[in-house]
Parts: structure tokens; C-alpha cells; sequence
């Protein structure tokens, strides 16, 4: 078991309350194009995948042919409503300024949306060039693959057995894992449901935690946890 030297971020769901305007905005375009999915369905089923991804899902699944439009239409209406409604995630802010350890975010969403919900939400510049976009990889290369997670390790100088993934959804930590990384679930954000913790768990998470202040002291314990093992 080895120790802990960098934390990686997912940023929806993560560190701001996002996935449940994505779910929101997402379930209504669906719904309204002929595949009727509730807010609740589409946060446990889709979290954490892209638009393109979860429409490909959809049509393979439900053989309904889904419009091309669906794609630019989701990220306007998105936008919108996250320039307006977005929060960052409760005990964020505290969590960043008591972590002692290096960390960066590895995030499915744009750099441009990145930029502008962190920005908004205060936090942007405490990240600073540390903010890595899956995208700007490769259409091909979001998670449920490694390729963020390799990449962000990569450009902190950390081995990939050393880093501590926070995420939110079941397809961010099989990406993690995929990368060889260990992880925290997280289900703190407005869009978790009652099964969340448990399939966060059985996705491969170590524990998981529902408040960012229990954070600093589960970091704690799994290098404590790491460092006994290896002694």
C-alpha cells in the first residue's frame, strides 16, 4: 500500500453543486424529445459522463434516435443556468485551506466551463494552471477512461499508486481505478440519491464521505493507514 501524495479533484458534483442543474436541464431536453427520464434518474444513471456519451447510451439502449442539435442545444441552456445558479459545494473553501498536500482537478467538462464555474464560485485562482480538462485530451479520452488522471498525475510528477482521486459518480471512479489510483466517493452534492454511497463503494471507492470537512481527516487516516502497512 503506498502513501499519499496528491489529491485530484473531481470538479462537478466535487467542488461545485453542478450535477443537479446538468440533471435538471439534461432530463427536460430528453423528456421533451421523447424519452421521458426523471431529475432523479438521470443524476443516478448519468452523473459524471458527458452529454455525447449519455445520448449514445440512450439510443444504444432504448433504440430512440436521438437529434444531433440535442448536443449544442444542452451546452447553451447549461451554461446559462450555471452561470446564474451555480454554488460551490458546502465546506469547500475550509477543506482547500487546511490541505496540506499538492492537488490539481481532472474534470470531464470544458476548460471553458471550468474556468468559469470555478471562477464564479471563488476558487479558480487557488487552483490556478492545476485545472485539466479531459477534453482538451480528445473527444475519445473523458472518463470512464484513465486518460485525465494519467495526464494530471503526470503534469504534478506524481506515480498514479500515490494519488488520492475525490469523485462523486461511478464512472469517475472507474476511471480512477482504471489509472491504478486510489479513491474517496463523495456524495455531498445536491444530486446524490440513497443508493449513491453504496454504488460509489462497489465502483471501487476505499470510503466515502458526505461532507468536505471529513475530508482533511480521511486523507489523514489512509496515509496513517498506507504508512502501517509499508512499515
Amino acid at each position: 500500500m503506498n502513501g499519499i501524495d496528491l489529491i485530484i479533484f473531481d470538479c462537478d458534483g466535487v467542488l461545485v453543486d453542478s450535477e443537479i442543474i446538468a440533471s435538471e436541464v439534461e432530463a427536460a431536453l430528453l423528456t421533451e424529445a421523447g424519452y421521458p427520464i426523471s431529475v432523479e434518474e438521470m443524476a443516478e444513471r448519468f452523473a459524471g459522463m458527458t452529454w455525447q456519451n449519455t445520448l449514445l447510451q440512450i439510443e444504444k439502449e432504448a433504440s430512440v434516435p436521438l437529434s444531433a442539435q440535442l448536443i449544442s442545444k444542452v451546452d447553451a441552456i447549461l451554461d446559462e443556468r450555471l452561470a446564474r445558479d451555480l454554488n460551490i459545494i458546502d465546506g469547500v473553501k475550509p477543506m482547500l485551506a487546511q490541505l496540506k498536500l499538492p492537488h490539481c482537478i481532472c474534470s470531464n467538462s470544458t476548460s471553458a466551463r471550468l474556468a468559469m464555474m470555478l471562477g464564479k464560485v471563488g476558487i479558480k485562482d487557488h487552483f490556478g494552471r492545476h485545472i485539466y480538462s479531459a477534453r482538451d485530451l480528445g473527444a475519445d479520452r473523458v472518463k470512464p477512461k484513465p486518460d485525465i488522471f494519467l495526464h494530471g498525475a503526470k503534469q504534478m510528477g506524481v506515480a498514479p499508486s500515490r494519488v488520492l482521486v475525490i469523485e462523486d459518480s461511478v464512472h469517475g471512479i472507474h476511471g480512477a481505478r482504471a489509472a491504478g489510483m486510489r479513491v474517496v466517493g463523495f456524495t455531498g452534492g445536491s444530486h446524490t440519491h440513497p443508493s449513491h454511497a453504496d454504488q460509489l463503494t462497489e465502483a471501487g471507492a476505499e470510503t466515502v464521505i458526505s461532507r468536505m470537512s471529513a475530508l482533511p481527516g480521511v486523507i489523514a487516516a489512509l496515509s496513517e493507514w498506507s504508512e502501517s502497512m509499508t512499515a
